[in-house]
């Protein structure tokens, strides 16, 4: 029968949990305020036990990522009606689900809902872009659309809950995760990162309606950071990267009201995230003022013991509550001995009822309350894959990284050799953390090019002698899916296995080849691509990999997307930076000379962050500045003096010259994808606010009096248009790189 808690009225808040630390949150991310949800919450808490408490703050896989719903036989329903979870991890389905849920409201003693999670990252069943390649749109609104369609799907599905998107700022391609978030640079990592939360909660920031789900915030703080690029290391750093760098984007997503947070397996100065309450509670709780749900990564909270700041799991359940852990995923570590925690120190006992108010806060943000069974359409779940969307938006992640004597487009008409096994590598376009995306939905590039001659490249005497016979050569290589994500750390970033061999035989048979790259990180390839004249980077592209990568080839498609991360020469560049802090003795082409570089290797990336050509050319005029009090306008007009529609993607950087701490070389500060028809031109006009020039210093937001430089360019190696302006001395209140700069088209 419904529970006791969904039929009577609001009852008073107890004294218990009056006296607690729990409030409503204050921020978006909350309930709206709402009173009623308040009043719900506090009267739930007021009559449950304390293994209920700690029950909601269990998060259990009800499956496996290869095996959804696997683990929901009779004996973890039966701990469902003894509400021993709080959430369930890897199921999915509107009918079962629905079932399940049923089973929590109607046969527990308080019939709390559960909240489903999965890992949606980059597509539910419509299998999208990974997300590294979404954030080389330079284009928010796609992000957005990505988002959005994800969540649907998900939605339909009976989900309520997706651990994305991950926002940690990485500029170690090394580390195999760099495929999850958007990048270096934590302005755009900020911009991709509110444009996410949008997507799937919803502009509001409250994902009550249909279609919608609550976003994950992940990973706080520094994952990206990892001591050489290797996954689970130690991250360490001084304040102002941390603030200045790798805390902006969460710093967005929050503001754009993203419902969770996860708090990262590194740690960061020797403290563990699970356990940094400096961080988590000081930071993000209280500087912030965020309340939403915080949840552990997998295992992460048992894994303290394996970092050496606990020597019990008893140990690390208090350390991960004391520091701000609502939820723990996986692990069990609360679930079996929180509640020995705290019968040994009572002091626990109001942080414990702080994270059930949150968790419950979540589920009433969600409407499970009002309606547990609003989640899921099976209907919309079996409806037919996005294609359309899905090709749009991967070819727009496309990026053109060379195109020598015009060989691309390719001719009408030209014979075209096909050589590559990652061409016809359907599961590889899906790239990793696929969902329930399946192999066979995905177009590959063999079949999207139906009139090319294909090799897989296997047979090097072959390879070369199907490109002799060809006009044109496409090439595909890369890495497989398998090679990137979790767990996925490289410490060489040439090409794997025997495409180096390949690349030589085909490059004997002396036909212009056409190098589609194909990954979920950029590869160290200057060797590799020494010769060849035309590159495109095209990522994991998802389902509609192929056409969307043949619209670029054909000409179909102008390519229009820029690198949201350098593409190295070599591995032992990394890590590396385009906003780098000057040295006293900058990089000199002149070996003979002293200065903060490689000697075995050229200054610099191999292609720039922000690189990306065009089958269009585009003209910048000079810039105008208009300085305000606290402000300036830049604006720039750009041409597009080709003879195709193309886009253009304008970028805004700027630099502190002076000042008392040493600045970054430069640093994004705006964008604005724009599309021009031939001989057309427009102006783009950047409101850059001083505040989003502030650094942080002595441990808060300083603005420091002088002059500015401003830059304006088609990537952050290509700058078109420069000028200065200057500031006035004063304080900030955000995070710099967080703050979007507002951008008009006339």
């Amino acid at each position: 029968m419904m529970s006791t808690f969904h039929r009577r009225d609001v009852m008073k808040a107890s004294a218990l949990l009056a006296a607690s630390a729990w409030a409503p949150m204050p921020v978006r991310a909350t309930v709206a305020g709402n009173a009623r949800h308040d009043a719900r919450i506090r009267d739930l808490i007021a009559r449950m036990t304390l293994a209920e408490k700690i029950g909601q703050m269990n998060q259990i896989a009800g499956g496996r990522q290869r095996a959804l719903n696997s683990r929901l036989d009779p004996g973890m329903l039966n701990r469902v009606r003894r509400g021993e979870m709080g959430s369930f991890l890897h199921v999915a389905g509107a009918e079962p689900l629905r079932r399940l849920q049923k089973i929590a409201v109607e046969e527990s003693r308080l019939g709390i809902p559960l909240l489903f999670a999965m890992d949606v990252i980059h597509g539910y069943r419509t299998t999208l872009p990974v997300p590294l390649a979404l954030a080389a749109t330079w284009d928010p609104a796609a992000m957005e659309q990505a988002a959005a369609l994800m969540a649907e799907e998900a939605w339909a599905a009976g989900l309520h809950w997706t651990f994305t998107p991950m926002v940690d700022v990485a500029r170690d391609p090394r580390w195999g995760r760099v495929v999850e978030g958007a990048g270096e640079d934590a302005y755009l990592g900020s911009r991709m990162a509110e444009a996410q939360v949008r997507g799937l909660e919803g502009p509001a920031g409250m994902p009550a309606g249909r279609g919608r789900i609550l976003s994950c915030t992940k990973h706080f703080v520094g994952y990206g950071a990892v001591a050489g690029g290797r996954d689970y290391d130690s991250a360490d750093m001084s304040e102002r990267p941390l603030h200045e760098v790798y805390l902006p984007p969460f710093h967005a997503a929050m503001r754009a009201g993203s419902g969770s947070f996860m708090t990262a397996f590194n740690d960061v100065g020797g403290v563990p995230m699970t356990a940094n309450a400096e961080l988590v509670r000081g930071e993000l709780r209280g500087r912030w003022s965020y309340q939403g749900l915080v949840v552990s990564d997998w295992n992460a909270i048992r894994e303290l013991i394996n970092h050496g700041v606990a020597a019990t799991p008893a140990e690390a359940a208090a350390l991960a509550l004391r520091a701000g852990i609502d939820m723990d995923m996986a692990s069990s570590t609360y679930a079996d001995f929180l509640a020995p925690a705290v019968a040994a120190d009572a002091t626990l006992l109001p942080l414990v009822d702080e994270a059930v108010g949150r968790i419950l806060a979540a589920k009433a943000r969600l409407g499970l309350f009002d309606d547990p069974y609003s989640f899921g359409d099976e209907a919309r779940e079996k409806a037919p894959l996005a294609r359309k969307p899905a090709r749009d938006i991967a070819a727009r992640s496309v990026v053109l990284l060379r195109n020598e004597g015009a060989v691309l487009p390719l001719k009408a008409g030209a014979r075209i050799a096909l050589i590559g096994a990652l061409a016809d590598d359907a599961s590889s376009a899906l790239g990793s953390w696929r969902a329930r995306g399946q192999a066979e939905d995905a177009v590959t590039l063999r079949r999207a090019l139906p009139q090319a001659t294909f090799d897989s490249g296997s047979d090097l005497a072959s390879a070369a002698r199907v490109a002799a016979a060809a006009d044109v050569v496409v090439l595909a290589i890369g890495e497989d899916y398998d090679l990137t994500g979790e767990a996925r750390s490289r410490a060489d970033l040439t090409l794997p296995g025997k495409q180096q061999a390949l690349i030589e035989a085909v490059r004997g048979a002396g036909k212009p080849i056409v190098a589609v790259l194909m990954g979920g990180r950029p590869l160290a390839l200057e060797q590799a691509l020494y010769g060849v004249p035309a590159v495109l980077q095209t990522w994991f592209l998802g389902i509609e990999s192929g056409p969307a990568i043949v619209d670029i080839l054909s000409g179909k498609v102008s390519p229009a997307g820029r690198l949201p991360i350098g593409m190295p020469r070599v591995t032992g560049q990394l890590p590396m930076s385009y906003a780098h802090v000057p040295s006293g003795r900058p990089a000199n082409p002149d070996l003979a000379i002293d200065s903060a570089r490689y000697h075995d290797a050229a200054i610099g990336p191999l292609f720039a962050f922000g690189h990306g050509l065009s089958y269009a050319r585009f003209d910048y005029s000079t810039l105008a500045i208009e300085e305000r009090a606290d402000a300036a306008i830049v604006s720039v007009a750009v041409t597009n003096a080709g003879s195709v529609p193309a886009e253009e993607v304008v970028q805004l950087y700027v630099r502190d010259p002076v000042a008392t701490v040493a600045r970054p070389i430069t640093e994004l500060r705006g964008f604005h994808r724009l599309a021009l028809k031939p001989g057309e031109q427009r102006t783009v006009r950047f409101t850059l606010t001083h505040a989003q020039l502030a650094l942080w210093k002595a441990g808060k937001w300083v603005i420091e009096a002088g002059v500015i430089d401003v830059m304006v360019g088609s990537s952050s190696a290509d700058i078109r248009a420069r000028g200065r302006f200057r500031v006035a001395a004063g304080e900030g209140t955000l995070p710099a790189a967080s703050i979007a700069t507002a951008v008009a088209v006339v």
